[in-house]
């Protein structure tokens, strides 16, 4: 049985905690590792490295700290296919979906290649008599992530590479739950030539958490996960002096007007629903189709394809959709669907009770669609994390825009129209960080940044892009006046130019 190591000042440890985790293949229900849930000494010698690592790696010449920058992105291209497996074999996701996760991530290092032009301050001269005045983004130190198991490689990748090329160091707690691929891209950044402490992982669960929340070497925390936890890490870490971006849930809600191209909605609603088991914060899970005829023609048209996934394991190159991360995972989803039914819900496609040859131990749900689902319903307000679709039929657009503006989540959303007017409107007064017209996953490509507003972030800083650069830096404005030339006395006023 492999055991899971933390990586600490440039070398791979293993923690003498007496506690662990299991790491499951949730195709086979197999254990598949041991993780050692690290203890607070683990995770502060892993700070303590960063701390070391941090005045000389800050101190270098941006172009300097990237060039290992641009050796780790070859690397990664060069063994997508091995953290791909990895991220199939511990999450379950299809092996073209994990592909596809890992160069969102890539993109981020790329993005992150070219961070010296993000950090060149501005500069005024004479802002009074001989007196200069100019901006510097300095880098924070130690700073540290917190990530989820719904995507091991690409949400971490939203954060280290643009904290490290700002000239932090950087402390990793990936998910327990699988964790290999994080170790995989950690042993290629080391390849890639970054100096020891520089990228620290370590492995655990509320006890680094709260190790790292608490610890006062620590200047930022960024966090993805669900709300109550992301409230969590927001309220203490800023507690503790931290700046904090925390990213929470979502409920994601896809309007279909009467207008939309109704093929091209029923095939976006399959994907953005049931890609990756529903897993994702940017899932579509709620479908607001404008008018009954809309919504009986768009319910008509999806059915006989959310019965037609193909379901399997990753290892089978026709699956569309793999299984849910674990055990407890399926079993709070199947719940939902039935309280969903027995609160009103019409269960137009059931996907409970999948059984699938060879593979009866792992944790597979098939598609499951509900009809006329209304806002009070547990299974709207709730987000299932799961291959779950709500329909939720709407009178008008007004009706359909105002359940997403109350909704507590702001994360992303969706309408599918041919009208100009309506995407305008849409695009302009919804209450959502992330938008998409005519396109049902809106997440924002590296060079922007990503975060939703209400209860899915706490913060006030989008995760990579722009966004992360200035949350990973700090700004410091220098006036200086040189002493040629200066006459008269002293100044008692406050400073102005009058």
């Amino acid at each position: 049985m492999i055991t899971i190591q933390n990586a600490i000042n440039g070398r791979k440890i293993t923690s003498t905690s007496s506690r662990t985790s299991a790491v499951y293949n949730p195709a086979t229900g197999e254990q598949t590792a041991t993780l050692p849930l690290s203890t607070r000494d683990d995770v502060n010698a892993a700070i303590a490295a960063a701390k070391a690592a941090a005045p000389g790696w800050g101190s270098l010449p941006p172009l300097k700290r990237i060039k290992p920058m641009f050796k780790f992105k070859e690397l990664l291209e060069r063994n997508a296919d091995a953290i791909a497996s990895a991220i199939s074999n511990e999450h379950g996701k299809t092996h073209p979906d994990a592909l596809g996760e890992l160069q969102r991530g890539i993109d981020v290092v790329d993005f992150a290649c070219g961070i010296p032009h993000l950090l060149k301050g501005e500069f005024s001269r004479n802002v009074g008599p001989e007196i200069d005045s100019w901006s510097d983004r300095q880098p924070l130190g130690v700073v540290a992530g917190i990530t989820p198991f719904n995507f091991p490689a690409m949400v971490p990748m939203w954060m280290f590479p643009v904290a490290i090329a700002c000239g932090n160091t950087f402390v990793l707690k990936p998910s327990e739950r699988d964790p290999s691929a994080p170790m995989l891209i950690w042993e290629l950044f080391q390849e890639a030539g970054l100096p020891p402490g520089v990228f620290n992982v370590v492995h655990g669960d509320k006890t680094a958490v709260d190790a790292i929340l608490d610890s006062p070497e620590v200047s930022a925390v960024s966090f993805v996960g669900s709300t109550p936890i992301a409230e969590y890490i927001y309220t203490r870490g800023t507690a503790a002096g931290k700046r904090v971006q925390a990213l929470g849930g979502a409920k994601n809600h896809m309007i279909v007007m009467p207008d939309a191209d109704m093929d091209q909605a029923v095939d976006a609603l399959m994907g953005a629903g049931y890609g990756s088991a529903g897993e994702r914060c940017m899932a579509i899970s709620v479908a607001v189709p404008v008018g009954e005829k809309t919504a009986d023609r768009l319910v008509e048209a999806l059915a006989p394809k959310v019965r037609a996934l193909k379901i399997g394991p990753a290892s089978d190159a026709q699956s569309e959709m793999g299984p849910v991360i674990t055990a407890d995972a399926k079993r709070r989803i199947s719940d939902l669907i039935g309280v969903g039914v027995s609160e009103g819900a019409k269960l137009v496609v059931d996907g409970r009770g999948l059984n699938l040859q060879g593979y009866e131990n792992g944790y597979f749900l098939g598609g499951t669609l509900l009809d006329h689902v209304t806002r009070d319903m547990t299974v709207y307000k709730t987000e299932i994390f799961g291959p779950v679709l709500s329909v939720v039929r709407a009178k008008s657009y007004d009706e359909a825009a105002d359940l997403i503006n109350t909704h507590e989540y702001g994360n992303g959303t969706a309408i599918f129209t041919r009208d100009g007017d309506t995407a305008r409107a849409f695009a302009d007064k919804i209450d959502v960080g992330m938008v998409g017209i005519n396109v049902p996953l809106p997440v924002p490509v590296a060079y922007h940044s990503f975060g939703g507003w209400k209860r899915s972030l706490f913060g006030d800083h989008a995760i990579y892009g722009p966004e992360g650069v200035r949350f990973y830096t700090r700004i410091k404005t220098v006036t200086a006046r040189w002493p040629t030339g200066i006459r008269g006395g002293a100044e008692f006023n406050f400073p102005s130019l009058k």
